[in-house]
């Protein structure tokens, strides 16, 4: 059994585009006709690109070699070009490909990738989804705590135990700042409103994307103590673990990080300066499924917990799933569930909060060719982008969700 093919499909979900303004779904076929799908995390190059290097990364480093090979594989595309260390936009066409390896192993043994990564551990596996606005809610939604609290509120009816919210933005080129006092003030009514809405039914997800100052990020989270989230997301830049440890050691709220680290090395230096007790590693970028396997067992060793991010498409998310059911100390999966998710790649999907790992093999999906063809991006902008404007301290700053703005342009994506 040897790769031999590789096709890469860039998909554009529809309008509002949850999930990021593309999704990169490299698919390999084996000499003997095994087809695999992975999906590549948000890149730094925008899409075509990012095909270049997902062909030159299978050419170089793949194709030929055998699926079962992941590690082989994986320290060659580490060292490629003598760099050994982490470079988000190859190692991110890696994560993809090796996804991809896994679907293929599954498929041709008849087993789930789960059953291959140690069996299966969790039955159920809890999953939390950000809130998103609803019919003609718009841009109004994202700095309202009446409207997120309306929407805490159906999703804890639907049986969802975890929300994800984040009204501190801007995520901006220029963090990190310290945040606007507005901001602050909106982030502890948006807090107080939800929970009041959900109770003790759900639990609080504080979500940053790396803008504040350690300082900043300290008074920011030392005003939500009192609403207990059961997190505080990525307070200061990824690149500053130290920063991140800072805000650990000072705010009574666990802190979760890691969508945009990639690879082992880099949580390593994280865990051990005390920097997370939740890793939130985005598949699609830091490796692959065998990554997140290694990752779970250091985490696991320092006393934290996994929480696989989603911010993509249908792919990543059953990779997360199949992930999740073999480790031990998972806490959460990311969920988007829209139905262009489900159309495109039939799979695992939460009910009443749950996700059931399924038992098909491979990552348990049917991905949607046909679908996937009608629907190209065809657009030059990037996965998701940052605001080049800074802070505004005399105006009210907002994040929009991450949403796809078909061609608005909108401050602090995210």
């Amino acid at each position: 059994m040897r790769l031999a093919d590789l096709e890469i499909f860039v998909v554009a979900p529809p309008a509002p585009g949850w999930g990021g303004r593309y999704w990169i779904v490299p698919k390999l076929t084996t000499a003997c006709g095994i087809t695999g799908y992975g999906e590549c995390y948000a890149s730094a190059v925008g899409p075509d690109a990012m095909r270049a290097v997902i062909a030159d990364v299978f050419a170089r480093h793949m194709e030929g070699e055998s699926p079962e090979n992941v590690e082989l594989m994986a320290r060659r595309v580490w060292g490629s070009g003598f760099t050994g260390r982490p470079d988000p936009t190859v190692w991110g066409a890696f994560a993809g490909l090796e996804i991809a390896c896994w679907d293929i192993l599954g498929k041709a043994r008849d087993r789930p990738v789960w059953a291959l990564l140690g069996g299966r551990v969790n039955e159920r596996l809890r999953a939390y989804t950000y809130l998103y606005p609803e019919g003609e809610a718009g841009d109004a939604f994202w700095t309202s705590p009446e409207m997120q609290a309306e929407a805490a509120a159906a999703r804890a009816s639907e049986g969802w135990t975890a929300l994800k919210f984040d009204p501190a933005g801007p995520y901006t080129i220029f963090g990190g700042h310290q945040p606007a006092r507005r901001d602050i003030a909106l982030s502890v009514a948006m807090c107080a409103a939800i929970r009041e809405a959900v109770g003790d039914r759900a639990d609080l997800l504080f979500g940053t994307h790396g803008q504040f100052t350690a300082s900043g990020a300290i008074r920011l989270g030392r005003a939500l103590e009192a609403y207990d989230p059961l997190w505080f997301e990525e307070p200061v830049p990824p690149d500053d673990p130290h920063a991140m440890a800072e805000v650990a050691r000072a705010v009574r709220i666990p802190v979760a990080t890691g969508e945009r680290l990639c690879g082992l090395a880099e949580f390593a230096t994280l865990l051990r300066l005390g920097g997370a007790s939740i890793c939130q590693p985005a598949l699609g970028r830091l490796g692959g499924i065998w990554e997140g396997r290694k990752l779970a067992a250091l985490a696991q060793g320092f006393g934290a917990q996994m929480a696989p991010h989603l911010y993509c498409g249908p792919v990543e998310f059953a990779a997360s799933v199949a992930l999740g059911a073999a480790i031990p100390n998972l806490l959460l999966v990311e969920a988007i569930e829209s139905p262009f998710h489900h159309a495109l790649a039939s799979g695992p999907r939460v009910e009443d909060g749950f996700v059931t790992p399924p038992d098909a093999p491979g990552l348990g999906i049917a991905f949607d060719e046909t679908l996937a063809r009608a629907h190209p991006y065809e657009g030059d902008r990037l996965h998701l982008e940052m605001s080049e404007a800074p802070c505004d301290y005399v105006r009210d700053n907002a994040f929009a969700g991450g949403a796809s703005d078909h061609g608005r342009r909108r401050r602090g994506e995210g």
